[in-house]
Formats: structure tokens, C-alpha cells, sequence
């Protein structure tokens, strides 16, 4: 098989890692970042839509030595390495609700004060768009990449128990369960994302970093590599702004990684709220022997504003591809616990028949394409003859699977066998309790239809933002708005 992934045209660049593998949800990421950012000799760049200082970082009772709150261990690590410099970049907005809330704003002169300690908001973006990027580079040898912001809310562990003792806020409220993933990296592939944000890092504040040479930091003893020696391709968003061109590899990336789909998509995203997305996934349902397509999403958006810019858009796209999906292919669900209660889902992973593999900050919808700063990596198992990589791509597949249905990997490979479908696997295991329940399409009031039929809460892009409403919505192109 060719290999699909492409610079200059749906990817930044290729880089070797000598070691690569997946984290799900939060409370792994954030015992290995800790032990990773602990070996820090000489820089740790943290680049994020959102931090909050005040968070646990690290298991309920982990014990290491060093201080458990993300801001005390920040001060903590600078004061203990004579030559580590540490940098964190955050959206500037995302500044605006989170660092007037409780102590952050100490914590944030705090960091400010220390000679050591660079922290900086990003606020180079279109009206309307954010940095969304989601990285951590420690000494340009390990670098992490993916959904998870060290924020409130993030960590769970897989069980998504519904009585979690170590799933609250600072204060103690008990917060609801939440499904997220990162990626891990070392070698020339950690040596990119760390360009990565040294570009970003340029962007907003008008300072070049020069690359880290001498740094110590290494794999976490508590992740496995999931793959040795392996190609990772980096792909970006870029918005379009007066001095800026703009790239839109993720967006290649996805419509590609559809377009080669011979038997399955699986995806689990936040949103699902893209036209070009579903015009693509239309297009391959269409088809008499296409593949199928399996999407795990939240329940509904966070917030307030987001269920009214991505909850209605997806019910009228649903609406929409359930009239382009004649052999029935097509399933959207959310996952639940064993108390039925929903699980947030914040990751944003793809597989496509157990070959590519992608894993970063975009989300399906527009703005991820064409409006925010995003980073994700992605892998192609066709590089590897011996099928080695596709089983282990085939193995995570599995495990998230099962992690939604409250089953093993070994149940999944068993009903799929029996009924040569995903989605027959899905509906054959679903049940009371931990489960994955199908999506229904709500009923919208005219204010929510339109909005999501004019994306106007959700643009493609920035120059969208100011078009005429004639020209903008939902149904541009191919796909038909629902009767």
C-alpha cells in the first residue's frame, strides 16, 4: 500500500520516533507527564488552550516527592534545576474565565515573578478563533500531543466510575466523567512538535527559541510503547489572517483518511459538527460496498454556548447523512457508566481499518479546520510489512471499544467476528449499564435550526465571519437539508 500521509499536502512533516504510543484519559497522561517534566534538565514548553494551576496533577495519593497541585510543582520544578527554563503558552481568552477564578491568579503572578518561568497568552487569532493546540515538549526528547488540557475537569481514570473519589474540583464538588486521549512521542518526531511550538511560541509573543540541545529527559517508565521505530507525520491548522497564509493539513488529512477507507471508520470526537466531514462520510456511504462508520460523541456539548453551536449542527448533519446512508452504515452513540450516567467524550481519535491512526486538538467541526491553531499526529501502518503495526492499531481500536461497551476486547473480537460489522458488534453488545446508547436526533426550535443552518457560532474559517448570510450554512455543497 502507498503510504497516504503526504507533506505539503495533508501533514507538516515525517519524523522517526523511537518510541510512540496512545494515552487514554487523563489519569495515565498525567502520571507520565509528571515523571517525564520531573527529569526536565533544561526546558519545558507547555502550550495549551486552558491550564489551571490549581488542579491535582497525578493520581489520588500519588507519592513522588514533589508538590501534588499543577502550580506549586511548576515552582517547584524550576527551583530545583539551576538550567531549566519553563515556558507555558495559553489562549488569551481562555485566560479571561480561568485565571480570575480561585487562587489561579496568585498562582500566575507567582510564575511570573520566578527568573525561570515564562508564561504568556496567545492571543494572535482571527475574531472568533482560539489556540487550541494541546502540547507538552520536555527537553525536546519527549513530547506529548493530543485533547487533553491540564485543566479542571480532565482527569478520569478508564473506569469512568460513577463514585470516583479523585474526579473533583479544587474545592471538592464531584465532577461527571470524562473520556479524553494524548499521544506520546520521543526521537526526531518530539524534535518536531517542539518546532511546533516554537513557532507558536514566536507567533505570540515575538520571541525565538532556539532548540534544546543537552536535555536528559526520557520514556516514562509506566507507558509501554505501543510502536518502536515508526514514521509520525504532524499536521496543523492554520488560520487565514492579513500576515499569515493559511494550512489546512488536518482538514487533508481527514477528508483523505476517509476517502481511503476500504472497511470501517472509527472515530471518537467532541463535536461532530462539519460540513466537509459529512459530505465525505456521505459520499463513502453511498457507496455499495463503502465502509462503515462508527462515532462516539458526548451526550451533548460543555458549556452554554457550545450545545448551541455544535448540539444543533450535528442533529441537522445526522438528519442530513441518515438519507445518504441507504445500506445502513452508519451509527453515532454516546457512552454512559454503569449508573447510565453520560461520559463526557473530549477525545479526538480516528482510526481507519486498523491502518491509520490519528490523534490530536481537532475536533469535527469547522472551526478546527480553518478558524483555531491545531496540532494533531498521525501514523500509517502501511510502513510497516510485517502487520506488526496494525495489530497494535487494531488492539487500541479494541480497547476503546470496550472500555465504552463495559466489556473485554476479546467480546468485541467476537461479536465483530460473528457478524462482520462494527456496528453489529456495537448493537450486539450494547445493554443496561456501561454501555454505548445511540444518538437521537432532538427536536430543534427554529432560533437552533437556524443557527446551525447558517454556522454561525461555528464558521468555516475566518473570512466566513463576515460573509453574507446567503452565503454560508450547513448544506453548501453536496449534502441536501432535511425535509
Amino acid at each position: 500500500m502507498p503510504d497516504l500521509l503526504q507533506p505539503s499536502r495533508n501533514c507538516w512533516q515525517i519524523a522517526r520516533a523511537d518510541n510512540f504510543s496512545v494515552i487514554v484519559d487523563a489519569a495515565d497522561y498525567f502520571d507520565a507527564a509528571r515523571a517525564v517534566m520531573q527529569q526536565a534538565e533544561k526546558s519545558i514548553v507547555m502550550v495549551g488552550w486552558d491550564f489551571d494551576a490549581r488542579i491535582r496533577l497525578g493520581s489520588l495519593g500519588l507519592q513522588d516527592g514533589a508538590p501534588t497541585k499543577l502550580g506549586n510543582f511548576i515552582l517547584w520544578l524550576a527551583d530545583r534545576r539551576p538550567e531549566l527554563e519553563i515556558r507555558l503558552l495559553q489562549w488569551n481568552s481562555g485566560m479571561l474565565r480561568n485565571w480570575l477564578r480561585g487562587n489561579n491568579a496568585y498562582y500566575l503572578l507567582r510564575w511570573k515573578a520566578h527568573k525561570r518561568i515564562t508564561a504568556r497568552f496567545d492571543g494572535i487569532h482571527p475574531p472568533a478563533g482560539s489556540h487550541h493546540q494541546k502540547l507538552l515538549v520536555i527537553d525536546d526528547r519527549v513530547a506529548f500531543c493530543g485533547g487533553i488540557d491540564m485543566t479542571l475537569k480532565r482527569w478520569d481514570t478508564r473506569d469512568h466510575r460513577d463514585d470516583e473519589p479523585g474526579r473533583v474540583t479544587p474545592s471538592g464538588r464531584k465532577l461527571e466523567p470524562w473520556h479524553d486521549a494524548t499521544s506520546i512521542c520521543d526521537g526526531d518526531a518530539a524534535r518536531v512538535l517542539a518546532d511546533v511550538c516554537r513557532r507558536r511560541w514566536k507567533r505570540a509573543t515575538n520571541e525565538t527559541l532556539p532548540p534544546v540541545t543537552g536535555g536528559r529527559a526520557s520514556w516514562p517508565q509506566a507507558i509501554r510503547p505501543m510502536l518502536r521505530d515508526v514514521d509520525i507525520a504532524v499536521a496543523r491548522s492554520r488560520p487565514k489572517m492579513d500576515d499569515q497564509e493559511p494550512v489546512h493539513e488536518i482538514e487533508s488529512l481527514y477528508l483523505d483518511m476517509i476517502a481511503a477507507a476500504k472497511r470501517f471508520i472509527y472515530a471518537e470526537s467532541q463535536y461532530f459538527a462539519s460540513r466537509r466531514i459529512a459530505s465525505a462520510l456521505a459520499r463513502r456511504l453511498e457507496e455499495p460496498n463503502g465502509p462503515e462508520v462508527v462515532i462516539v460523541n458526548p451526550v451533548r456539548a460543555d458549556g452554554w454556548l457550545e450545545p448551541l453551536a455544535m448540539d444543533t449542527a450535528r442533529a441537522r448533519l445526522v438528519q442530513s447523512l441518515q438519507k445518504h446512508d441507504p445500506h445502513g452504515r452508519f451509527g453515532i452513540f454516546h457512552p454512559v457508566t454503569a449508573k447510565e450516567n453520560p461520559i463526557y467524550v473530549h477525545a479526538k481519535t480516528m482510526i481507519v481499518d486498523d491502518r491509520l491512526l490519528r490523534i490530536g486538538s481537532s475536533n469535527f467541526n469547522n472551526r478546527s479546520m480553518r478558524l483555531d491553531s491545531e496540532c494533531d499526529v498521525a501514523l500509517d501502518a502501511a510502513q510497516d510489512p510485517t502487520g506488526a503495526m496494525t495489530t497494535e492499531i487494531r488492539d487500541l481500536r479494541l480497547g476503546l471499544m470496550a472500555e465504552h461497551l463495559g466489556c473485554t476486547p476479546a467480546d468485541v473480537t467476537r461479536e465483530i467476528d460473528a457478524g462482520g460489522s462494527l456496528l453489529a458488534a456495537v448493537h450486539a453488545l450494547r445493554g443496561p449499564g456501561r454501555s454505548l446508547v445511540p444518538y437521537q436526533i432532538p427536536d430543534l426550535n427554529g432560533l437552533e435550526e437556524w443557527l446551525a443552518d447558517n454556522e454561525i457560532l461555528d464558521p468555516d474559517g475566518p473570512d466566513e465571519i463576515f460573509e453574507s448570510l446567503t452565503r454560508r450554512g450547513l448544506f453548501r455543497g453536496r449534502l441536501r437539508r432535511p425535509d
